[in-house]
């Protein structure tokens, strides 16, 4: 089997794995959690064995490995249960799928982040490579400088402050809907999307910046160099191919933390992603769709991971030529 392959089946194999173990943590810190369902719907009044025949009916007088074992079986066929949302103590079942609730919500995180990924990638990666070129001159220094201020600021305080000073040109409430057409879809996420590329801009320029300035001191650069290929070959055509491993790895985190992190900023501005909907849910101790939306944030972040590794293998000369 060929090196590349190998690996790459490795790096699935252990991703499967970490993903595993992931959902036991999830649904043992979800399971821990203070409060009650059953005592949340009927009250503090309401009598220990009505409580009790309330659980049952919801499954959760059931033991933790039992409960787990139906979640996650569940889970592989596509099943990730029924929202607890709806149920009342009147006997009226009005709940809905965990997976109807989720699709749109996940939809919407998904165009967030996906917008902030088409403007805050090109941006780091023309950032970077213009920094690396101009290294220590006064626009390498002024842009470390910005992207430096803006990353230490929290998400929340630096959207407070993008609300403050662009009130008047975006809207500062993304309450977008389905029916929304594209344009007034892009209004409205502005003010996130500009929040969420400010944050994560730093991470990914610098990584650039330095993944070139260390190729350019390797030899067949300078040889490069020496032959008399411009600045702008150099970067190209050597050095940017072989600092494709540590970009895709920063680039992937980032884009990570596009959908998992993004609870704070949809929080802010009052957006109806995944992230909102993990906070309700939690809220309300709606135990199936706050385990749906750990999982699913979870397994973004793995296989995002896991991808960023895969470039790195198959960009690697020493696997893809072994001798």
């Amino acid at each position: 089997m060929h090196p590349v392959l190998a690996t790459v089946l490795q790096r699935l194999g252990l991703g499967l794995l970490t993903l595993f173990f992931v959902s036991i943590i999830i649904f043992s810190a979800i399971s821990f959690l203070p409060g009650d369902f059953g005592e949340q719907v009927l009250g503090q009044t309401a009598l220990p064995e009505t409580v009790e025949a309330f659980r049952r009916e919801l499954g959760l007088d059931q033991p933790a490995w039992k409960r787990y074992l139906q979640w996650i079986g569940g889970v592989m066929q596509g099943d990730f249960g029924t929202s607890f949302s709806g149920r009342s103590s009147s006997g009226v079942d009005a709940s809905r799928s965990v997976v109807e609730l989720i699709g749109p919500r996940l939809w919407n995180t998904l165009f967030l982040a996906g917008v902030t990924a088409i403007v805050a990638v090109p941006l780091s990666l023309f950032l970077g490579i213009t920094a690396a070129l101009k290294r220590n001159s006064l626009y390498d220094r002024s842009v470390n400088a910005v992207t430096l201020t803006t990353i230490s600021f929290p998400e929340f305080f630096l959207a407070y402050l993008l609300i403050v000073f662009l009130a008047g040109v975006f809207p500062t409430l993304a309450n977008v809907t389905p029916e929304m057409e594209l344009g007034e879809r892009l209004s409205k996420v502005a003010l996130p999307a500009l929040t969420m590329t400010l944050v994560i801009i730093a991470h990914m320029m610098r990584m650039t910046r330095a993944a070139i300035i260390n190729l350019l001191a390797s030899p067949y650069i300078e040889m490069a160099q020496l032959k008399g290929a411009s600045k702008t070959t150099v970067i190209l055509k050597h050095a940017l191919p072989n600092a494709w491993a540590p970009i895709a790895t920063v680039i992937a985190f980032n884009l990570a933390y596009l959908v998992v992190g993004v609870v704070v900023v949809e929080v802010v501005f009052v957006y109806p992603g995944i992230g909102q909907l993990m906070v309700d849910s939690v809220s309300a101790r709606d135990i199936p769709v706050a385990q749906a939306c750990a999982l699913i944030f979870a397994a973004t972040y793995i296989l995002l991971n896991l991808l960023a590794d895969i470039i790195g293998i198959v960009t690697n000369p020493r696997l893809l030529h072994p001798r």
